[in-house]
Formats: C-alpha cells, sequence, structure tokens
C-alpha cells in the first residue's frame, strides 16, 4: 500500500496544531492542582501532539525529530509519582499528603508551588510513556500485516 508522499498541508498544520496542543497540555499540567487538569489530561494532549506528528511524518521521522524511549518514560513517571507519595512519610504524614509554599521566582514572581505538581509530574510521563508505548506498538504491528 504506497501512501502519497504529496502531504505539505498535512505537514504544515501539523506543526501548527501540535505547537498548539503542547502550549495548552503545558497549561492543563500547571494548572491542575487548582483547576481542572493535571498530569492526566496533559500527558493526553502530548500524546495527542505525538501521534499527529507521527501521522504526517511517519514513525522514522518523528523517532529521528523525536528520540524518546517511551517505555522508559513511563517507568521513570511511575517511580516519579511512587516517590512523591512515599516522601511524605519523611515528614511523618499519611501517603500522598502534600504542601505547598510560595516562591519569588526571577520571570513569573510571586509563584506557588506545591508537592501535587511533582506527583503530577510522574502523572504526565505515565500517561505518555503508556499511551505512545500502547499506539506506536498498534502501529508497528499494522505495519507488518501490510507487508505481507
Amino acid at each position: 500500500m504506497k501512501i502519497n508522499s504529496n502531504d505539505l498541508i498535512l505537514k504544515t498544520m501539523t506543526s501548527i496544531i501540535a505547537f498548539i496542543l503542547l502550549g495548552f497540555s503545558i497549561y492543563l499540567f500547571f494548572a491542575g492542582h487548582n483547576a481542572p487538569g493535571g498530569g492526566f489530561i496533559g500527558g493526553l494532549m502530548t500524546s495527542a501532539a505525538i501521534v499527529l506528528m507521527n501521522m504526517a511524518y511517519g514513525q522514522e521521522g518523528m523517532k529521528s525529530s523525536l528520540p524518546i524511549n517511551f517505555r522508559f518514560l513511563f517507568k521513570l513517571g511511575l517511580l516519579i509519582a511512587l516517590a512523591t507519595g512515599m516522601g511524605s512519610f519523611l515528614f511523618n504524614e499519611p501517603f500522598l499528603s502534600q504542601t505547598f509554599a510560595y516562591f519569588q521566582l526571577p520571570v513569573l514572581g510571586r509563584t506557588e508551588l506545591a508537592t501535587a505538581l511533582l506527583f503530577d509530574l510522574g502523572v504526565y510521563l505515565t500517561v505518555i510513556g503508556i499511551t505512545m508505548t500502547i499506539i506506536l506498538s498498534i502501529a508497528e504491528d499494522h505495519k507488518e500485516e501490510l507487508s505481507e
């Protein structure tokens, strides 16, 4: 099955849409501990942007521009989420207890930073890793079926 390689519009729009999706996923990630959003939906939005790039540029093109081992990524995310939850034991608090403080950051000014953000980072990485592992595995299986 030969796919037409004249897909200039798809590649051009993918660059724009993927940039918007990644920006929105970062917003959702940081808004998660105070508003709807967080690591899960942010990870899904990032995965959607990566899948769109995979569709437009192909698996080889995506792997060359985004050399990420997604299987390692979800293991790292699980480790971060678990370590964040276990970290509360160091302060004699219940599992997954969170705290926050305000810091004066150079560009952002006075900003609230919460330990829930670290847990969300673990969830974010786990969701991206698992979602992309599943989707790329299905794509590779489909590619093998077409070549037979």
